[in-house]
């Protein structure tokens, strides 16, 4: 995909199609260029087949491949470690997941507009 507005792509990884057309909205609105995945196996295919975003928003409860084992899968490839990822998650112990998991941050479901862009922003980083 590449860059636009000088902002770097984000891939949003969430099964619920209204939350992840939510979010991808609201970062087209910021200029951010976006791809989604229903689920984890989705983003790992578009990941190894030469996706590179910036920053991965990742849901942790999503049915064929989840939250918890795309990240050890994506932590196990070198070439997709290196991307940092926020866990979002309706589940009230999602920070401890986020840092269990070693994501760069978190944030609760439902979402908080201003945190989510606020969190975007600070960890969306140029490749």
């Amino acid at each position: 995909m590449g860059e636009k507005a000088g902002h770097s792509l984000v891939l949003i990884v969430d099964d619920t199609a209204d939350a992840r057309d939510a979010m991808k909205a609201l970062l087209e609105l910021k200029g951010y260029p976006v791809a989604t995945a229903a689920d984890g196996q989705e983003a790992l295919d578009e990941l190894r087949h030469g996706l590179q975003p910036a920053l991965i928003l990742l849901d942790l409860m999503m049915p064929r491949l989840d939250g918890f084992s795309f990240r050890k899968e994506q932590l196990l490839d070198p070439r997709l470690s290196r991307i940092p990822v926020i866990i979002f998650s309706g589940h009230p112990e999602v920070r401890n997941y986020a840092e269990v998991l070693g994501a760069a941050a978190c944030f609760q479901k439902p979402v908080d507009v201003d945190r989510f862009l606020t969190l975007v922003q600070e960890h969306c980083t140029h490749p």
